[in-house]
C-alpha cells in the first residue's frame, strides 16, 4: 500500500515561497506560479532500495567503497539517469589504495550561473548493505530526478544532483568534488541540499539550521501536512553537506536519526520508543525491513517540494505516459519475454511519433531482439542485435504508429538469441503527445 502524503493547502504554499528570498528571487507582479511539485510514488522509491539490496547481496553483503557493490551501485544509478535525459558524468577520485566515483547529473537548461544542486552519499560501510544508510537518500534524489524528467519541468535555475563516494570514509567524495571545482563555478551553486538518513525505522523529522531560506523551504512543508519538526543536531557537520558549507555555499537538508536514543518529549511528538532512532546503523541489519514507510515517504515528497520551489519553474505537460517499472528476466539464449503497458483513454490512432522508452539492463545488447508489438499484433522493430558489445539499451525510440488504434495492450518483446551474457527488461513506456 502507497502511503500518500496530503498535499499541503495553497496558503501554505504561498507561506513558503515568501520565504525564499534571494535564494529564488521575487516574482513580479502577474508572472507565472511556480508549479508545483509532483507526489513521489514510495513504491518508486522503494523499488530503488530493493534494487540496492539486491546488489550488496550479489557483492559480499555491502556497497561500500572500494568493492565491487560500490561501482554496481553507481552503474545502476547512472544507467536510470541516462535513460531519464540527464547528462550524467563518473568522477573518479583515490582513497585508501581504492578508486572510488562520484555521479554528477545535469538537468538541461536553466541559468547555468545559478545552480541548484541536491545530494546524497551512496556508498555504505563495509559491515552492511547501507539501505538506511544511506540508501533511503539516494533512492529518494534518484526518484526526484526521474520525477523532473517525467514532468518535463523547465526550472528557473540550472538542476544538479550528486551521488557521493567513500563518504564513510571521511566525506571523501563530496569534498574532492568541491576542491576540483573552480571558484567561479562554486560561485554559481546557489544551494546545496543533502539527504542522509531519511527513512529511520524510529525515525524523528530533522531540519538542518544552516541556510535560513532552505531551512524555512523544508519547515514549510512539514508544517503544513501536520509533522512537528526538530532542528538537526546529531549528523551536524558529519555528512556531505559540509563540504559545501566549508567554501561558502548554502546548504540545507533533512534526516531522521541515527544511533542517538529518542527521548520520551519526542516519542511524544512524533510516535516510535524510547530507543534509537536507527537501531541497525551501521550493522549488518540496515536491510530493505530497517525502513519506516511514513518516513521515507514524507521525506522524499519534501524533497520534490523543495527542489520545486527553491529552483522556480514552469512545467510543460509531457504528454499521456503508460508504464510499466516491473522487471521481467530476459532468459540466456532463450525465449522472448514481454512487458506490457494498457493503453485506455486515448481517441482514435496512435501518433505518428509515438515515444517508447525502452531500458533495459543487459552484459552484451548485441545479443538483444527488440520489439515494440501494437494491439493488433503489428510488430516494429527498435533494436535488431545491433551495439556489439556495448551493455544495456536505454533509450527513447520514435515509432510511427498512426495505423495503430491507441487504446490496447502494447508489448515490448525481448530475445537473448546468444549465450553468457544475461539481463532484465527493466522499464518499458509510451508517451502520446
Amino acid at each position: 500500500m502507497n502511503i500518500s502524503v496530503p498535499r499541503r493547502v495553497t496558503a501554505v504554499a504561498a507561506l513558503a515561497a515568501l520565504a525564499l528570498g534571494g535564494l529564488t528571487g521575487t516574482a513580479s507582479a502577474g508572472s507565472q506560479a511556480a508549479a508545483a511539485a509532483p507526489d513521489i510514488p514510495l513504491a518508486n522509491v522503494k523499488q530503488h532500495l530493493a534494487d540496492l539490496q539486491s546488489i550488496a547481496t550479489a557483492n559480499g553483503g555491502n556497497r561500500a567503497h572500494g568493492r565491487t557493490g560500490y561501482k554496481a551501485s553507481i552503474d545502476f544509478v547512472k544507467a536510470k539517469l541516462d535513460a531519464a535525459g540527464y547528462t550524467t558524468t563518473v568522477q573518479t577520485f583515490t582513497s585508501g589504495g581504492s578508486t572510488g566515483y562520484n555521479l554528477i547529473a545535469d538537468w538541461p537548461g536553466g541559468d547555468p550561473n545559478q545552480v541548484l544542486m541536491a545530494g546524497s552519499h551512496l556508498d555504505s560501510v563495509s559491515s552492511g548493505p547501507g539501505i538506511n544508510d544511506n540508501g533511503s537518500g539516494s533512492a529518494a534524489v534518484l526518484e526526484t530526478a526521474l520525477a523532473v524528467s517525467r514532468a518535463g519541468f523547465q526550472p528557473t535555475k540550472h538542476l544538479r544532483f550528486g551521488w557521493w563516494g567513500a563518504e564513510e570514509l571521511g566525506l571523501v567524495g563530496s569534498k574532492y568534488y568541491v576542491a576540483q571545482l573552480p571558484s567561479t563555478e562554486r560561485a554559481k551553486l546557489s544551494g546545496y541540499l543533502n539527504f542522509d538518513m531519511i527513512g529511520s525505522p524510529n525515525p524523528g523529522y530533522f531540519v538542518y539550521d544552516d541556510d535560513p531560506t532552505i531551512e524555512t523551504t523544508f519547515k514549510n512543508y512539514f508544517a503544513g501536512i501536520g509533522v512537528p519538526t526538530e532542528i538537526e543536531t546529531e549528523g551536524d557537520g558529519r555528512s556531505d553537506h559540509a563540504s559545501f558549507k566549508n567554501v561558502g555555499i548554502p546548504v540545507g537538508g533533512l534526516f531522521t536519526g541515527a544511533s542517538r536514543v529518542k527521548s520520551s518529549a519526542q516519542v511524544q511528538k512524533w510516535g516510535g520508543t524510547a530507543t534509537a532512532f536507527d537501531r541497525c546503523y551501521h550493522s549488518s541489519c540496515d536491510t530493505t525491513s530497517n525502513i519506516n514507510d511514513t518516513a521515507l515517504d514524507r521525506n522524499s515528497d519534501a524533497i520534490a517540494h523543495a527542489i520545486w520551489t527553491l529552483s522556480a519553474g514552469t512545467t510543460t505537460p509531457p504528454g499521456t505516459v503508460f508504464e510499466n517499472s516491473a522487471d521481467v528476466s530476459v532468459p540466456d539464449n532463450g525465449a522472448a519475454v514481454t512487458s506490457t503497458v494498457d493503453v485506455t483513454g486515448i481517441t482514435g490512432n496512435a501518433p505518428s511519433n509515438l515515444a517508447v522508452g525502452v531500458d533495459i539492463v543487459h552484459t552484451y545488447r548485441g545479443d538483444l531482439v527488440v520489439d515494440l508489438i501494437a494491439p493488433d499484433g503489428s510488430v516494429y522493430s527498435l533494436s535488431n542485435r545491433s551495439g556489439g558489445s556495448a551493455d544495456n539499451i536505454q533509450q527513447t525510440f520514435t515509432v510511427n504508429a498512426s495505423s495503430e488504434v491507441a487504446n490496447g495492450a502494447w508489448k515490448l518483446r525481448v530475445q537473448d538469441k546468444a549465450s553468457i551474457d544475461t539481463g532484465y527488461i527493466n522499464n518499458f513506456k509510451l508517451t502520446f503527445p
